[in-house]
């Protein structure tokens, strides 16, 4: 059988049982997604499997590698179609089971193995699958080694070696859950509600926040891959309004929100507000600056601009890098350049030594809230909120934008916010301070608001964000009359998926 795959002939009956299809752009930036038989079929996650196993060969890393999955109908079946190109490339595979995408990370720890490949659909629509991989803990793959891997696969590069062979490994839940809980012992009272959105964060979490001391209210926490309300994405107003009405109704200190496959945590206060991830960073990197004198922390170009004026974090020596929005970015230079913790707007948190081992996980972001909360015994998260410098940021809003066109589309609107900015130009009134091109376009104006104009790196989508320093309203205009506008100029750009 060839393992070069096509990617013209999906819904081909001899196709699917014969050739493996594989969709060139399922290889993003940091991961692989792809919609399960219109992208790519079981012989395509073969021919990944064959494909990784050659790509760890060639870099010259142990043959071995921790593989899980996650709480799909399809995910087993997906899992075991790359464990068989896996073990066809001579890779001791140890699989885990059902897993989190961290507890997958921690396993690469637990049992010494170099590489992982966590086979998970994130918080994405049902149809959707995909795989987190990684040849060096606690990192996972960036643009080259996807690059690399593309190739291999869409080239039929592959080699089949022998000694592959598969390890079931029982107790790694256990063990994962363990080691979380065995940093965080939670002495304040606190009832919080565990919101998972039936993914497989429900088989997790719950116990997990319990062993840490607090009351848990669960919400939605039965595993149901069918999604029944939403999908487990606490980014999404959806899953954000119902913890709110949960902690109003139960009178919850808080709600904590997990996404699929548990590495993001999302957040509601005491009065159901939500919180997003870059404010609560922002509380975060104040209470643990206090603890950790002259730490650095790295927040993606999506975060608050308020991390760069901070009084507090100034006062504590603290230092603030804005870097690439994207987990395996922010990852990579939390790890480079020894930072306390890494916050992405998205709700990936990545604390190093002694809070965590560097990758992103939703319940060590949790048990980091949590005790937060306990060192300030006579104050409520809506007052550590409130206690922060006024700012007004927006969701995450993600017109649709065809893979095939969006990095254009973001290099032609880039270039016109350069050419704004060096001809003098103004928005709404106020001056360009910077253009910072690090990853899409985010311009900062002279009062410390911005706007963000990005190309999302796992869907076929634009990524738009707003911060006004001044009000609400002046934040929707930033949008409506600044941003949204713009971008309508572009034919590619499509719909938006929600309004501000």
């Amino acid at each position: 059988m060839t393992f070069k795959p096509v990617f013209d002939r999906p819904g081909d009956p001899l196709v699917s049982e014969t050739i493996p299809l594989v969709k060139p752009t399922g290889f993003r930036e940091y991961d692989a997604r792809w919609i399960l038989d219109k992208e790519i079929n079981l012989l395509g996650l073969q021919a990944l499997g064959l494909g990784l196993a050659t790509f760890a060969h060639e870099i010259g890393v142990p043959a071995r590698i921790v593989v899980g999955h996650d709480f799909r109908s399809y995910s087993l079946a997906v899992k075991q179609a790359l464990t068989l190109g896996l073990m066809t490339g001579g890779m001791e595979v140890l699989d885990i089971g059902l897993a989190l995408s961290p507890m997958a990370y921690f396993a690469q720890f637990d049992l010494d193995a170099a590489c992982v490949a966590m086979v998970t659909a994130s918080h994405n629509e049902n149809g959707w699958t995909g795989v987190k991989m990684g040849s060096q803990r606690p990192l996972t793959f960036g643009p080259d080694e996807m690059s690399r891997l593309k190739e291999i696969v869409l080239s039929g590069a592959g080699v089949e070696r022998p000694g592959g062979k598969l390890v079931r490994v029982d107790g790694v839940r256990e063990r994962y859950l363990a080691d979380i809980t065995s940093r965080v012992q939670i002495k304040r009272k606190l009832r919080v509600v565990c919101a998972c959105g039936n993914g497989t964060a429900g088989a997790f979490a719950p116990q997990a926040l319990e062993a840490m001391g607090v009351e848990v209210i669960p919400m939605d926490t039965n595993l149901d891959w069918t999604f029944p309300k939403y999908n487990p994405n606490p980014e999404d107003h959806e899953m954000l309004m119902s913890m709110a009405e949960a902690v109003r109704r139960e009178g919850a200190d808080l709600a904590l929100g997990f996404d699929g496959d548990g590495d993001r945590c999302g957040v509601v206060d005491d009065t159901g507000e939500e919180i997003f991830a870059d404010k609560i960073g922002l509380m975060l990197a104040r209470d643990l600056s206090a603890l950790h004198r002259d730490a650095t922390f790295i927040v993606d170009v999506k975060s608050t601009g308020l991390y760069a004026t901070d009084p507090i974090l100034k006062a504590n020596g603290a230092t603030t890098v804005y870097w690439k929005t994207g987990h395996s970015y922010i990852k990579r230079k939390t790890s480079e350049l020894g930072a306390l913790a890494g916050f992405e707007k998205s709700g990936h948190f990545f604390f190093n030594t002694p809070i965590g081992r560097g990758y992103d996980d939703g319940i060590v972001a949790a048990s980091a809230i949590l005790a937060m909360l306990d060192r300030n015994p006579g104050r409520k998260l809506s007052e550590l909120k409130q206690a922060l410098p006024p700012a007004f940021t927006s969701l995450t809003m993600s017109p649709h934008c065809a893979d095939e066109a969006k990095y254009a589309t973001v290099d032609a609107i880039v270039k016109e916010y350069q050419d704004l900015a060096a001809t003098g130009g103004t928005i709404l009134g106020r001056r360009i301070k910077e253009v910072i091109t690090v990853n899409g376009v985010r311009v900062a104006l002279e009062d410390g608001s911005w706007v963000l104009v990005r190309a999302s790196s796992n869907k076929p989508e634009m990524v738009v964000v707003v911060e006004s320093m001044s009000s609400a309203d002046d934040m929707r205009a930033l949008f409506r009359e600044e941003v949204k506008p713009r971008l309508a100029r572009h034919p590619a750009v499509g719909a938006y998926n929600q309004e501000i």
